[in-house]
């Protein structure tokens, strides 16, 4: 069993809890899912950042340009940032993928107030921390984001690699795409954008993107035990961060029984 396969054996109670947890259960209305979309479009947002921060550490970004370090790992992240920042909607449109989110949450009826409000201070220059604090940022979104920003901030390599490859959006079970569709049957199509989303971003990560960040993983990490050790500390504690997200979610009622 080589080291990739042994991290991901010691990660699948933790999958197995996140993929089988109770919130699922309660996602049987649209109200509901509109809640949860409210508080997991940060997650999406974090998504981007870290994507954005391996970027920023493995290829050049700066000018004046200087050759990457490694270029394969160059060649993997571009890849990556080509459809997740700038994906091919129709023949004519692009756009990210957490820009797909929020056009499905204003498709569904969900409020974009917090997101918005959000992004909005990180373009004038707020730093992420102080504009995490508004109080319109649900407080489980807050904490995920913050554990997110922590590993960033570390500007550990292989720590932020680890981070995006196991903390991706393979962790919604396919009874949550199930959901969603029968939603959308039942709303006449109000869902028919997080659904495309789904199947795109969803299908990105399980056939391509996630095998691309993988190599990633094994070729930052390379035969340094301590580097591999780093890479699991990392990947259980951003389970555990998405679990709590999940947890809070469920506990402050915001999906409603």
């Amino acid at each position: 069993m080589d080291r990739i396969e042994r991290l991901e054996e010691a990660l699948a109670p933790l999958r197995h809890d996140l993929i089988n947890h109770r919130i699922y259960e309660e996602m049987d209305r649209l109200d509901a899912l509109q809640n949860f979309m409210e508080h997991h479009v940060f997650a999406v947002w974090d998504f981007m950042s870290l994507l954005k921060a391996l970027h920023r550490k493995i290829c050049c970004v700066d000018v004046p340009w200087v050759p990457p370090a490694d270029s394969q790992a160059c060649r993997l992240i571009n890849e990556i940032v080509l459809a997740e920042e700038s994906d091919s909607v129709n023949q004519t449109e692009y756009s990210s993928h957490f820009d797909l989110y929020h056009r499905s949450m204003k498709q569904c009826g969900a409020i974009t107030s917090a997101i918005d409000s959000f992004i909005s201070q990180l373009r004038q220059g707020t730093p992420v921390r102080t504009a995490l604090a508004s109080q319109s940022v649900p407080q489980s979104a807050r904490a995920f984001v913050e554990h997110t920003f922590s590993i960033i901030e570390s500007g550990n390599t292989c720590a932020i690699a680890t981070a995006f490859t196991f903390g991706r959006e393979d962790l919604l079970p396919h009874v949550f795409q199930r959901i969603v569709e029968k939603l959308n049957r039942e709303s006449y199509g109000q869902l028919s954008e997080f659904e495309y989303y789904l199947q795109r971003h969803i299908g990105l990560d399980s056939d391509e993107h996630g095998p691309i960040a993988r190599r990633l993983v094994e070729s930052l990490c390379g035969t340094d035990e301590s580097s591999w050790r780093t890479a699991e500390e990392t990947a259980i504690s951003c389970l555990i961060a998405r679990r709590k997200l999940w947890d809070g979610i469920y506990s402050q009622r915001l999906v409603q029984p």
